[in-house]
């Protein structure tokens, strides 16, 4: 084995999900509902979860609002806004719906109202220059594969696909760079008329020719390419398999490039830290790769309930930092005020934003506040 880094050669897999998996409608159910109640009242506080089963919806978590939301009406409308609208499939809007939402815990609430952490829990950001949104590419790619199945859904260019889907991408590193595109997995759900045949070659042509010409990238040879890999797939969502918020933690983040914190995001508002604390750290760490800080960065945050601020920050560049370490905090404490309070105020995130983040990854998307770099 040779001792040369360059030489050095490894494999890293990571996997996206459709907008229509049947945990992404819970996600994006919450995450609606959380926009429905900032919209109204900036001060909400929320923590929705949605499962999803069998011709069922039902919510459950804690809420307080001053807003006047008609949940039946928010879940419904997004799951036809998710292509649910045809009750064969065993879920759709017109599926049974129930709600146990309940007030939030005064226990939570006194300390959240005095600028504290909605949670206990620790928080990791992530950055590296693989990408122009200094995302691993291995996750870029997956996200760009399954925003490209739902848009062919969308638009009718493939008119057999049903909204469900996940994509999977093993890219093959050099010397600590990715090379090339080792191993791609599609799986999409399609109507009966269509032939595996024909749903492996229009996948080929119309969704991984033109997502991988678009990161310039080289195919891999067709056997290195799976499309359905148990043959056939007719019953999308939550008939298939049930649905829960927060389960799909990992393609929310970083693919399993990085490490991910102890909670999810989607259906809470920023007070609480597992969603704003997650999207500070991604801040510090984009803002110091883009600044030429550093190659990679992994920023900890972690925070009691109750309290205004973390407990713990720190910095990892892999030995990638161009700086000494006192100049990387000096860079974070400029940056942002990592309080909770800070943390809103400057990313202002008091805002409905939040249905964006539901599907293909709450990070790498320019528009979103946690992702803009600060011109120093």
């Amino acid at each position: 084995m040779s001792d040369n880094v360059q030489d050095f050669i490894n494999y890293f897999t990571s996997e996206s999900v459709c907008a229509g998996h049947p945990d992404k409608i819970c996600d994006a159910i919450s995450d609606a509902i959380v926009d429905a109640a900032l919209a109204q009242d900036p001060n909400s506080h929320t923590a929705i979860e949605t499962v999803a089963g069998a011709n069922k919806i039902a919510l459950f978590g804690e809420i307080k609002t001053n807003a006047d939301i008609n949940f039946q009406h928010v879940a419904c409308e997004k799951v036809r806004q998710l292509g649910y609208s045809v009750p064969a499939w065993g879920f759709s809007d017109e599926s049974e719906f129930s709600n146990d939402v309940h007030k939030q815990s005064p226990e939570i609430s006194i300390g959240v109202d005095q600028d504290g952490a909605g949670d206990q829990g620790m928080m990791f950001g992530f950055a590296v220059n693989e990408t122009p949104e200094l995302m691993p590419l291995p996750i870029a790619l997956a996200h760009a594969l399954t925003k490209r199945i739902d848009a062919a859904r969308e638009s009718k260019e493939i008119d057999w696909l049903r909204p469900d889907g996940k994509a999977q991408v093993t890219i093959r590193y050099e010397g600590g760079k990715p090379v090339a595109v080792e191993k791609l997995v599609l799986a999409m759900a399609h109507n009966e008329e269509t032939s595996a045949e024909k749903v492996r070659s229009e996948s080929i042509e119309k969704i991984l020719k033109p997502v991988l010409d678009s990161f310039k990238f080289v195919m891999p040879s067709e056997e290195n390419i799976t499309v359905n890999g148990t043959g056939l797939w007719h019953i999308p969502g939550p008939e298939s398999d049930a649905g829960l918020t927060g389960r799909k933690i990992v393609v929310d983040t970083y693919g399993g490039y990085a490490r991910v914190g102890g909670g999810a995001f989607s259906g809470k508002d920023p007070s609480k830290v597992d969603r704003s604390g997650a999207y500070a750290a991604r801040y510090i760490a984009k803002n110091i790769v883009a600044s030429g800080l550093a190659d990679k960065c992994e920023v900890g945050l972690a925070y009691v309930i109750g309290q205004p601020r973390p407990l713990m920050q720190t910095i990892e560049t892999f030995g990638t930092a161009k700086v000494t370490e006192n100049d990387l905090y000096a860079f974070k404490d400029k940056l942002i005020d990592t309080s909770v309070k800070g943390i809103i105020e400057t990313l202002d995130l008091r805002r409905p934003i939040y249905s964006q983040t539901s599907a293909y990854g709450h990070f790498g998307k320019a528009d979103l506040p946690w992702e803009k770099v600060k011109k120093s």
